[in-house]
Formats: C-alpha cells, sequence, structure tokens
C-alpha cells in the first residue's frame, strides 16, 4: 500500500542512451540522489535473443524505492528486480512482468513525486517510445497539484488508520491471522472499531 508510479516502455531508435545517462545523472547530484550506472552504451551488434545485461541507470531519492531507467539489449525497459525474478520464468504471463516497473514515492513525499514525473515527461520526449504511466496520484495524467496533494493525503490516512488498528486491536481469542486481517481491513473502511 502507498502511493506508486507504475511505468514501462522502449529505449527511442537513433537516441544516445550516454546522453540520456549523463542528464539523469545531472539531475541526481543536483538533488543528492545516490544512483548507479549500468552500461552506458547499447551493443553496436545485437546478439539474438535477450541477455541479462542491463544498459542505463538507476536512482534513488530519499525515502523513495529505486527509478530504474534500464533497459535490455532489446531497449525494453526494466530494472534489476524484474531481471532476476521474471525474464526466464516458466510461463508467458510472469515473463510480461519483466517489462514492467514501479517506485513507490508515498513516503518521499509528493515533492519528490512531481520531480519525477517532470523527469518522466522529458524524457519521453527525448529517449523513449511506447512510454506509459499509470500515476496513482493523477499527477502525469492532470499536473495538477492540488489532486496529487489530496490522492497522498488519503493514502496516508488509510495507513495511519491501519497502523493504528494493528497497534490497538488484539487477535480475538481463536481468530487466525486471515480472520484478523480482514477484520482489521473492515473496520479501517467503516472508519470504526468492532
Amino acid at each position: 500500500m502507498g502511493m506508486t508510479i507504475h511505468y514501462s516502455g522502449r529505449f527511442k531508435e537513433g537516441a544516445s542512451l550516454s546522453k540520456m545517462i549523463r542528464e539523469v545523472q545531472d539531475v541526481a547530484e543536483a538533488n543528492n540522489w545516490k544512483f548507479h550506472v549500468f552500461n552506458p552504451e547499447f551493443p553496436h551488434d545485437i546478439p539474438p535473443g535477450v541477455d541479462k545485461n542491463l544498459y542505463g541507470i538507476i536512482f534513488s531519492p530519499p525515502e523513495c524505492e529505486p527509478v530504474c531507467l534500464t533497459f535490455l539489449s532489446n531497449k525494453r525497459m526494466t530494472g534489476p528486480t524484474q531481471v532476476e525474478h521474471f525474464l526466464e520464468a516458466p510461463n508467458e504471463e510472469e515473463r510480461k512482468f519483466a517489462y514492467m516497473l514501479f517506485t513507490k514515492t508515498q513516503y518521499a513525499g509528493t515533492d519528490i513525486h512531481k520531480r519525477i514525473i517532470h523527469l518522466f515527461k522529458y524524457l519521453d520526449k527525448q529517449y523513449f517510445d511506447e512510454f506509459e504511466v499509470h500515476d496513482e496520484g493523477k499527477y502525469w495524467e492532470t499536473g495538477d497539484s492540488h489532486i496529487l496533494e489530496k490522492t497522498y493525503r488519503k493514502y496516508c490516512n488509510a495507513i495511519d488508520s491501519f497502523n493504528d488498528a494493528l497497534q490497538n486491536l488484539p487477535n480475538k481469542e481463536g481468530e487466525n491471522l486471515e480472520e484478523y486481517l480482514m477484520r482489521l481491513a473492515r473496520m479501517v473502511n467503516k472508519g470504526k472499531k468492532d
């Protein structure tokens, strides 16, 4: 649970990966964000199939999950976790997850969330093809800070309510974990304790 940005896409033919990396690195350094650069150039002779080498950069704003701007040799966006767990999954449905990225911004706050979205909008024009974003804060779609703030508060209230319920409501005798969590969820939804 928590506000998240989901995204996917591919690197644009003819665009410079090393230039994108330098620009993102400049943004990360200006904001004091940690970053890691993988291979700075795609291979000139792309072999058939896809290897597990990553190309691009990852950065981590404070209190935020890492933002992966990394690609496979087929130029599709992915991340280290996706490669490790889904690239060679046994079935096709699971393999699709290799190309679905997300970063949770809930604890980083709306300012960081907006900075990431602004960076995505710039990179989309310059470097990405087929770039799709689902922003739970609706800032990607609307550019409206008020909607983002309202959604952020809603998520915070839900998390706080659930945490409060966990801390203040014990298990009933004979209640298993699933029953307990379902009771907590019902109470949070109702906004009252039973």
